[in-house]
């Protein structure tokens, strides 16, 4: 089962930062997840919300930045005491995929469901597909909630491993033809309410399954009798260790 290190190693570092990806690879864990969206300018950088509030000493829109913005913002000045992550920075794509071609290590790219328009939303996934065109798709996969985003992807780019995204609420019964709809492979619903009936369904049509997010051991080895694929978890390097004894 594929154990996915949920915006790196989040609790051992400020999430989506390049610490937390660098000590997910450390702790031996072959992937990660992170998220990718624009700045204003269209810089593709990684950040999960679309505002600065909760992650960064900052406030405001993403949308309202550039590029020469971001050396002011510290990523990390929110985690633990606030000062040992203080110069932690917001990353580049262009960063986080010349770590895992250093690293070896693979992703789950989330991309936002951008929140700028129409032509910021495609600038984004025109980006995105500029920056991950030497990746191999073997080592990649392209998720998102907007399944508008992965099927205009596969358009570009049908080699690539997409997975649609779902939250509990959303996860009836026309998920299997959304994902085919779309040219997704995989598809990544929320643990809460997923039971082993509605996995049997999702694997009979023949998908991947990764889960988010799972931080109990017990429940891991739940789904993996389930035939679950992957996990994304907030503790990868304990999941881990848990699921080899």
């Amino acid at each position: 089962m594929k154990i996915f290190a949920h915006r790196g190693l989040n609790r051992k570092a400020p999430e989506n930062t390049m610490t937390a990806f660098r000590l997910a690879h450390e702790a031996g864990v072959e992937w990660i997840e992170t998220d990718v969206d624009i700045l204003g300018d269209g810089t593709a950088v990684i950040l999960h919300d679309s505002t600065l509030d909760r992650t960064t000493d900052h406030s405001g829109s993403m949308y309202d930045l550039k590029f020469s913005d971001l050396g002011e913002i510290s990523a990390g000045a929110k985690f633990g005491d606030g000062t040992s992550y203080r110069h932690e920075k917001i990353p580049l794509l262009t960063d986080l995929l010349a770590f895992l071609r250093e690293s070896h290590m693979k992703c789950n790219l989330e991309v936002k469901s951008n929140e700028a328009g129409g032509a910021m939303s495609r600038l984004l996934i025109d980006t995105v597909l500029r920056e991950i065109r030497d990746v191999r798709p073997e080592d990649l996969f392209i998720s998102s909630f907007n399944h508008v985003f992965l099927y205009q992807i596969h358009q570009q780019r049908p080699d690539l491993q997409l997975a649609c995204l779902f939250t509990k609420e959303c996860l009836w019964y026309d998920a299997i033809s959304r994902c085919e709809q779309v040219g997704a492979t995989a598809i990544h619903p929320e643990d809460s309410g997923l039971t082993a009936e509605i996995t049997r369904r999702l694997k009979d049509a023949g998908l991947q399954i990764n889960v988010w997010t799972v931080n109990e051991p017990s429940r891991a080895r739940e789904l993996a009798s389930w035939g679950i694929d992957g996990i994304f978890t907030d503790i990868a390097d304990e999941m881990r260790a848990a699921l080899d004894h």
